[in-house]
C-alpha cells in the first residue's frame, strides 16, 4: 500500500477544540450515550453474576465462563463502533494467535485505554494483567474478577500469579510498558522488566503486538472533552515470538523486546506515530 502524503498524516486534526466539536456532532453524542449504556448494563450484569458465582470463583470452569463472556461483549462492542463509523479496526493478524495452541504471553504496546478490548475481542481465553483499581470498578471489575484477571499490585505477586496462570495453559495479556505510552515518547515507553521475568519463569514465548492508530484518542493525557476525527483507524499486527535464550538476563531480554517494538513501530507506515509539540503534532 502506498503511503499518503505526510501532510495528511496529522493525527490530531480535530474539527474544533473543546466542546464545540461535540456540539456540532449529535450523532457522536448518541454513540457515546449508547456505549456508556452498553457497559453500564452489561458490566453491572457481569458484576451480579460474579457475586453469585463468588464461592466458585477459583474454579477453572468459572473463570473460563468469565473469559468467554468478556470475549463476546468486547467483540459486540467493537462491531458496534464499526457500524456507527466510529472505528475502522484491522486486527486480522490476531487470528493466528487464536489458532495457536498452548500458553503464550501477548505483549502489545499500550497506545490507548481500549487496547485490551480489541485484543480480547479477537483472541478468546485471555487472562489480562491490569490495574487493581479496575478490578474494583463496579462496571468493569465484576467481569474481570469472574475471568480471573490478575491485579498488577506488586511485582512479586503479579509474577507469581501470571506464571501460575500460564502453567495452566492460559493466554496472558501483559502490557510491558506498564502504562499507556506517554505523549512525548517517540515510539514506546521504556519497557519494564515484568514481562521478561514472567517469560523466564514460565518458559512461555512472548508475542509482541504492534498497535497503530490514526488518533491519540484515549491516550495518556487526552482530555475526554476533546473530540477526535472519526472514524479512527486502528491496525494491529503481530510479530515473531521471542523466547529468553539460555543464560540471558531479564534486562537483556527486555532490551531485545524494546528493540523489536522500536524497529517495527518506526518503519514507514500510514499510521506511524507522530511527534507531539504541545497540543499539536508533526510528521517525521
Amino acid at each position: 500500500m502506498a503511503l499518503p502524503d505526510p501532510a495528511s498524516l496529522t493525527l490530531e486534526r480535530d474539527e474544533a477544540p473543546g466542546l464545540r466539536a461535540w456540539l456540532k456532532s449529535p450523532a457522536d453524542w448518541l454513540v457515546m450515550i449508547l456505549g456508556t449504556l452498553y457497559w453500564g448494563v452489561f458490566g453491572s450484569l457481569l458484576t451480579v453474576l460474579g457475586l453469585m458465582l463468588r464461592p466458585f470463583s477459583g474454579q477453572i470452569a468459572c473463570q473460563r465462563l468469565g473469559r468467554f463472556l468478556l470475549h463476546v461483549l468486547f467483540r459486540v462492542f467493537a462491531r458496534f463502533l464499526r457500524i456507527m463509523r466510529v472505528l475502522e479496526l484491522d486486527a486480522g493478524a490476531l487470528s493466528k494467535l487464536s489458532r495457536t495452541g498452548g500458553p503464550m504471553i501477548l505483549a502489545p504496546n499500550h497506545a490507548a485505554l481500549w487496547d485490551a478490548v480489541f485484543i480480547i475481542s479477537r483472541v478468546p481465553g485471555v487472562v489480562c494483567v491490569m490495574k487493581k483499581s479496575i478490578l474494583r470498578n463496579p462496571f468493569l471489575g465484576g467481569g474481570a474478577r469472574l475471568a480471573g484477571f490478575i491485579a498488577n499490585d506488586g511485582m512479586t505477586r503479579t509474577i507469581r500469579a501470571a506464571t501460575k496462570s500460564l502453567h495452566s495453559g492460559s493466554r496472558l495479556l501483559f502490557f510491558p510498558e506498564g502504562t499507556r505510552t506517554t505523549p512525548d515518547a517517540r515510539w514506546i515507553n521504556p519497557l519494564k522488566g515484568g514481562c521478561a521475568l514472567i517469560a523466564m519463569r514460565s518458559g512461555v514465548p512472548v508475542h509482541p503486538i504492534f498497535i497503530r492508530s490514526s488518533s491519540r484518542f484515549l491516550q495518556k493525557g487526552w482530555p475526554l472533552w476533546r473530540r477526535p476525527v472519526f472514524p479512527i483507524h486502528i491496525r494491529i499486527d503481530v510479530g515473531e515470538p521471542l523466547v529468553p535464550e539460555p543464560g540471558e538476563s531479564a534486562h537483556s531480554f527486555t532490551l531485545r523486546l524494546q528493540a523489536t517494538f522500536e524497529q517495527e513501530l518506526s518503519r514507514p507506515h500510514e499510521l506511524r506515530r507522530q511527534i507531539t509539540h504541545g497540543g499539536g503534532s508533526s510528521t517525521t
